[in-house]
């Protein structure tokens, strides 16, 4: 597994391997045991501009490939993602502390959109359009934006720099990416390997390890992008909507949430609990779409609340390489401090501890927290790790007006006996998401991905790709002789 790490930290630019040239390194660590695993010298500026540059020199070539030819390469891409599972999740697990569990979820969902991707290489559909001259012709093509630059997060690295790298490829267009600096191998290079041994053509995905220490806003800046795609958080989201808004560049973002699982009066308790702690323990916490409120009808309030901590006190945490264990670390010993300063805030603030975890290094106990006040700012931001706020409620509508009562709108659930009362809460809810009798974190291939509010602009999976990664030309065709004024 080392040499895994060794051999892909490096620069993948225009089809070639090769270090950066900045003054200093990234130490890519294991968040569990503090392993160092590789030191990667950063990319500067200048080959930011150079991945830039080398895209657009293949993309046009590959926006004329045959789509068919183009899917043969996500097939044999998503057949070496299964040959190679093993190899991965020991990667997902060593880089990023990511359970065994954590694995096999995130593999299985980019899988999925690899299979999605080779569809979408079909999609790319055109149409013909009436006109009200007499033997004019309208047709509408659907083309590629050209080049995409693609920034992933690190909490799913492998799955979340797949989905709008493939979509974007399969679309045509050739892609730069750039990794979260703690998770440069399964976010980036790992990714860059899988393609082109399945035969991508070089150039069109190049890979840059560099932090914004070194390049500031040269990715977003640069003149060659014509798409934006970002996971991660709404304070750089809103930067770079900014920065790409004065250049008039499309931007994709899928930025933080806040959400909330509701449990009403005539829920199925053992199952909106089971649900509650998936949703909120998986990944340490570190998922967008995490709940990171539980609200609970008053009325079964004591009930909820004695099974969900029991539960929680089973979670084993420690050794992300061990079966057995539900909570691993978390990336790195700022989100570490910043978790544990949270809680000790809450506690200030009055807050009732069910459940405290301690903290050794970047392993985060689960804690359970309730009567948290309702001016905190715990309710309305993102916690970004195994904390969970219980929040009794009496009625719907004292429900809907707390679930609205955060910046944020990503996710959310809601268990209730009547799956049409479900969905009628559903509706009132301010998010892009939301899931009747089920946990809060979902993606699939074909539905809409996206949030409202500060939890992003723009929509990924199915159709909405289409939009996001490509844009329509409309080209007329006079068949007879057009007349003019002079």
């Amino acid at each position: 597994m080392a040499s895994c790490f060794t051999d892909l930290a490096m620069q993948y630019i225009d089809g070639e391997w090769r270090p950066g040239t900045g003054s200093w390194d990234i130490i890519d660590f294991n968040p569990y045991d503090g392993e160092k695993l590789a030191s990667i010298t950063i990319a500067t500026i200048d080959e930011v501009d150079q991945a830039y540059r080398a895209a657009a020199r293949a993309q046009r070539a590959w926006a004329e490939t045959n789509p068919y030819a183009r899917r043969d390469i996500f097939d044999r891409a998503l057949g070496l993602v299964e040959e190679r599972e093993q190899e991965i999740t020991e990667a997902i697990t060593a880089e990023l502390g990511g359970t065994r569990l954590k694995a096999r979820f995130e593999l299985h969902l980019a899988k999925e959109f690899l299979r999605e991707a080779a569809q979408l290489t079909l999609r790319s559909e055109g149409r013909l359009l009436p006109s009200p001259v007499d033997g004019k012709e309208n047709r509408l093509y659907r083309v590629p934006v050209g080049v995409v630059g693609v920034i992933s997060p690190f909490n799913f690295p492998f799955l979340l720099s797949i989905k709008p790298v493939a979509a974007a490829l399969a679309l045509g267009n050739a892609v730069v990416l750039k990794p979260h600096q703690d998770t440069p191998v399964v976010g980036g290079t790992l990714i860059a390997k899988i393609f082109e041994d399945a035969g991508l053509p070089s150039g069109l995905l190049n890979v840059v390890l560099t932090d914004i220490a070194e390049i500031g806003d040269a990715f977003i800046e640069h003149p060659v992008p014509k798409v934006i795609s970002f996971t991660g958080s709404d304070k750089v989201g809103r930067h770079i909507a900014t920065v790409c808004a004065a250049q008039l560049k499309r931007t994709v973002l899928e930025l933080g949430g806040n959400s909330a699982l509701v449990v009403l009066d005539d829920a199925d308790i053992d199952y909106a609990v089971d649900a509650a702690v998936f949703s909120r323990y998986v990944d340490q916490g570190q998922v967008c779409m995490a709940a990171n409120r539980v609200l609970v009808d008053r009325s079964v309030a004591e009930e909820f609340t004695e099974k969900f901590v029991a539960k929680v006190r089973t979670l084993k945490t420690g050794d992300p390489s061990d079966p057995q264990t539900v909570i691993g670390p978390v990336i790195n010993s700022l989100q570490a401090h910043a978790i544990s300063a949270a809680v000790d805030q809450a506690v200030a603030e009055g807050a009732t501890v069910l459940v405290r975890g301690g903290t050794t290094d970047n392993l985060v106990e689960p804690s359970v927290l309730t009567d948290v006040p309702a001016d905190s700012s715990l309710l309305h931001k993102e916690i970004f790790g195994p904390v969970a706020l219980l929040v009794p409620f009496d009625g719907e509508d004292e429900a809907i007006r707390i679930v609205n009562d955060t910046p944020y709108g990503l996710s959310g659930a809601v268990h209730t006996a009547d799956v049409e009362r479900g969905v009628t809460f559903a509706k009132r809810v301010d998010t892009g998401m939301f899931h009747v009798n089920d946990g809060t974190i979902h993606d699939e291939p074909l539905v809409p991905f996206g949030g409202e509010k500060h939890s992003g602009i723009g929509r990924l999976n199915g159709e909405t790709t289409l939009d996001a990664f490509t844009t329509l030309k409309w080209i007329s065709v006079q068949h007879g002789r057009s007349t003019f004024p002079f």
